[in-house]
């Protein structure tokens, strides 16, 4: 026996019991931490899962990242609400107000039609002159108009307003109206929106340049036109203005007309608020400028009837 009490072979068995314990121990620690290194996410306890195809609505999150764009989803979405909010007010200013619309330039009952009389009007009618050919009628027209007090309304092209710039500017300085006639007298169905806009455009510039404003009458060439260029003539500003008789003074002497037969087309259709359409320029095959002839039969024969005169204006008081 030692000193300790134990004999020394019992003693050196249990020297080797420890050692063998505690090489186990670290095997097993060992072992532990290699399991552990190998969990996902490096966390005990943490569990592998299969990715879904479609995210859980609870578990999206508020900005998701976008599928790649080669992505083909295997069934049809679904409309999910959307998680982008909602704009927030624009905050108002005090001692500030939200912006109106620009008015219209002419009464909202005369959207969508093409006038032919002026609602209202009682016996009064309007001479309206289209200028698009020649300035042949025009001095003699003018006089007319000044010697008996009667204004009137000239439609012009742009064309005719650019070859005849001073003719523009004696038709505004005797009191008269002018409208818009289009640029170059074309037949507007057939013509796109652009086109029309260019139109209406160009001879309201040209009319400008001479010193006039044809805001905010038109008339379509040749009468020419249908709800869709009614609606663009109206988008641009414009109430489109026909007449109630044409006196087809136009025709001149080649096409069978005369002063007498100018006169009683205009007599046979007077109405109340009527829009009698004449022309300035003289026939272009026999030069006769019937209109500016019968002009002075026309004014006597319609005051004699009970009727007066106004210009287009009178659509805009109502």
């Amino acid at each position: 026996m030692t000193g300790n009490g134990l004999p020394p072979r019992r003693k050196a068995r249990r020297r080797m019991v420890a050692v063998v314990l505690l090489v186990a121990l670290a095997v097993i620690a060992a072992g532990l931490t290699l399991m552990i290194s190998l969990r996902p996410n490096g966390s005990p306890g943490a569990v592998t899962q299969t990715a879904s195809p479609e995210p859980d609505a609870a578990s999206t999150p508020a900005s998701p990242t976008p599928p790649t764009p080669d992505a083909t989803p295997t069934t049809t979405p679904t409309t999910e609400p959307s998680l982008v909010p909602p704009p927030e007010p624009s905050p108002t200013v005090p001692g500030t107000t939200t912006a109106a619309p620009p008015a219209l330039p002419f009464p909202e009952p005369l959207l969508g039609q093409d006038i032919t009389s002026i609602p209202g009007a009682g016996k009064q009618i309007a001479l309206t002159f289209d200028g698009g050919a020649n300035a042949a009628g025009l001095q003699s027209i003018l006089s007319t108009l000044e010697r008996e007090n009667v204004r009137a309304t000239f439609f012009l092209t742009g064309t005719w307003a650019a070859a005849n710039p001073d003719g523009v500017a004696r038709i505004v300085a005797s009191g008269h109206r002018l409208g818009n006639h289009s640029m170059t007298h074309p037949a507007f169905t057939q013509l796109t929106d652009p086109i029309i806009a260019d139109e209406i455009g160009r001879a309201e510039s040209a009319i400008v340049a001479a010193g006039g404003s044809p805001r905010p009458f038109f008339r379509f060439p040749f009468g020419d036109r249908d709800a869709r260029t009614i609606n663009t003539v109206n988008g641009l500003g414009y109430v489109p203005v026909r007449w109630s008789v044409d006196t087809l003074g136009w025709q001149g002497t080649s096409g069978g007309m005369t002063r007498e037969s100018v006169l009683q087309r205009v007599l046979g259709g007077l109405q109340p608020g009527g829009i009698v359409l004449m022309h300035i320029g003289s026939n272009p095959d026999d030069g006769s400028t019937l209109d500016a002839d019968a002009l002075p039969l026309v004014i006597e024969g319609t005051r004699s009837a009970g009727f007066g005169f106004v210009t287009l204006d009178a659509l805009l008081a109502g």
